[in-house]
């Protein structure tokens, strides 16, 4: 089975074999390239962050963490949903730099599994509402950053986060309805 290999790779590569690296890149490839379309669809045809290329950096982050005791598939790739987070929130942060401000729109979380018309620039409003969330609730931004940013399904997020499926769907709906709120309210202060 694929999910076994996978994991039993990440494992290898833990334990400092090389050689697991070079043959999980071919499975893990393609559910990354997929969780990084499902972020820029929409995006400018001229933007100058590919899907590609947020696969690589994540990628590349995701390969350095040696000390993890990775426990599946589901583990890896919620971690990498954080790790494209924070790369579209640092590549946000600059964008935004490069144009001091620019046109803000109200920003709100659909009812879809991953939010597919939110350009980058809104990811920045996400974020800073996000953090506000972490505060009361850390669960919830991790059931957010595994659906939002890594476009995992509920029992994908479910297994991820090793919790039962009910408990995502609260959490999504609860955190939905949350930040919704902030990001309407952060909207009408601007």
């Amino acid at each position: 089975m694929e999910t076994d290999k996978i994991t039993k790779l990440l494992q290898a590569h833990t334990s400092g074999d090389s050689r697991a690296l070079n043959q999980l890149i071919p499975l893990v490839y393609d559910e990354l390239k997929r969780m990084a379309q499902i972020r820029l669809v929409g995006e400018r045809s001229d933007h100058t962050l590919s899907s590609t290329e947020l696969v690589h950096e994540a990628y590349l982050k995701l390969i350095d963490f040696d000390h993890i005791d990775w426990q599946n598939r589901y583990h890896f790739f919620g971690i990498a949903s954080q790790i494209m987070r924070n790369i579209l929130v640092d590549y946000a942060v600059k964008q935004q730099a490069q144009k001091r401000g620019g046109n803000r729109k109200r920003v709100s979380l659909g009812e879809t599994d991953a939010i597919t018309d939110v350009k980058l620039h809104d990811i920045l409003s996400i974020h800073h509402a996000l953090e506000k969330l972490e505060k009361l609730d850390k669960r919830q931004v991790r059931v957010v950053v595994c659906r939002f940013f890594g476009g995992l399904t509920i029992d994908e997020t479910a297994k991820t986060l090793d919790i039962s499926t009910p408990t995502v769907s609260r959490d999504w709906k609860m955190a939905k309805a949350w930040l919704n709120r902030e990001l309407s309210l952060s909207h009408n202060e601007d």
